[in-house]
């Protein structure tokens, strides 16, 4: 019986692989890696293959949802095969179907967890994760109107005192990515169109691009002060803060540059 081991890499590099995470890699006959659900910025494939000690297949999303029967299952019934992702596996949709693939062809499957942006978000901004609502992501790939459920869901979050994170799609496949100030500019207009106040030039948000790399940003404001900040490249997060504990107040304001009077600090 052969086996495929979902392995995650973490946030920003190589050195976001697990010390578990390496040894599994180490002991598999075959190593294959995805890149198209999102972006780590500091990756060196080179580094990596030194790392495991072995080379590693870069993927397409092709191979991995099309063709995943005969590039990679076939493999893993005969050996044991490590699907190195970004982040934390089993995040992404594509690897749940993946996995449920491997168990249906009698293939035995693990996960070994990492880094993911749903933590680490609220960790850098000192959010406290419980009070997150649904995540939701905006598509770098949407066409004629912007998905209005997006919208919606952050509504919703908001009504119910909860914390909104945004995540910022990547297709690297055709290099397409959605920017922070777009983001801001498609939700604005949504509320506006809907002639609600939800989100609007003075609601407060943080941007976050790159979580963990050297140049990480986090900043919080004003939807109009964070749309001016140049974030540089992805990957990037919003998040709208919903009721705020008098600590996530003072962290928003202390480790993101949140002004007192937009948190209700007082003086």
């Amino acid at each position: 019986m052969g086996e495929l081991v979902f392995i995650g890499l973490g946030l920003h590099d190589e050195l976001g692989l697990s010390l578990r995470g390496r040894a599994e890699a180490e002991s598999c006959d075959l190593l294959f890696l995805e890149l198209y659900t999102s972006v780590m910025p500091g990756l060196h494939l080179d580094n990596l293959n030194k790392l495991v000690g072995k080379d590693v297949r870069v993927l397409s999303r092709r191979d991995v949802e099309e063709d995943a029967q005969e590039v990679i299952l076939s493999k893993a019934r005969a050996g044991k095969v490590g699907f190195l992702v970004p982040g934390d596996p089993m995040v992404a949709t594509t690897h749940i179907d993946l996995r449920l693939r491997a168990h249906k062809a009698d293939i035995r499957t693990r996960i070994v967890h990492a880094a993911s942006v749903m933590p680490a978000a609220a960790g850098v901004t000192g959010l406290q994760s419980y009070k997150f609502g649904r995540t939701v992501t905006i598509p770098a790939t949407w066409q004629g109107e912007f998905p209005e459920s997006v919208y919606t869901n952050i509504k919703n979050n908001h009504l119910s005192g909860l914390h909104s994170l945004v995540l910022l799609e990547i297709d690297t496949e055709n290099k397409k990515y959605v920017s922070i100030p777009q983001a801001l500019k498609q939700l604005s207009a949504q509320s506006q169109k809907r002639s609600e106040d939800t989100i609007n030039s003075e609601t407060l948000t943080v941007g976050i691009a790159r979580l963990e790399a050297p140049d990480m940003i986090v900043k919080a404001g004003t939807v109009a002060e964070v749309a001016q900040v140049d974030f540089g490249v992805p990957p990037f997060a919003l998040i709208f803060p919903g009721s705020l504990h008098f600590v996530e107040a003072e962290a928003l304001h202390v480790l993101c540059g949140a002004r007192k009077d937009l948190v209700n600090i007082r003086p």
